[in-house]
């Protein structure tokens, strides 16, 4: 699996553990959100440090898993740099999200 996931003070960390997310990895990323959120896990951070590569379908399951926290929970995004950061700049989706520098920036912002 390409996700690693740990609790860190009440938090649900998920670490996204490849360089490239793509296409062939947007199903299972999902549903493995689907699930985190049905079994009760609202407070979610995603880090995207070790992603060097993101296509545009990568980008819409990222938003995809936004909608399935909605009003339940909250989600922040860390760790994204070089290409991917710029991804979310371009397409203005870090207006969307919160992204952060660090998984303990992430973690510290949704136990403020």
């Amino acid at each position: 699996m390409f996700l690693d996931e740990k609790t860190v003070d009440g938090v649900s960390c998920i670490s996204f553990n490849q360089e490239r997310f793509d296409a062939a990895k947007v199903v299972q990323f999902k549903q493995f959100f689907v699930d985190a959120v049905a079994a009760g896990k609202t407070r979610l951070v995603l880090d995207l440090a070790a992603v060097k590569f993101m296509d545009s379908s990568a980008l819409g399951a990222v938003v995809a898993v936004l909608k399935t926290v909605g009003a339940r929970g909250d989600l922040v995004l860390c760790g994204a740099t070089g290409i991917v950061a710029e991804l979310f700049k371009l397409t203005r989706m870090d207006r969307v999200f919160v992204i952060v520098a660090s998984e303990a920036d992430a973690v510290a912002k949704l136990n403020s």
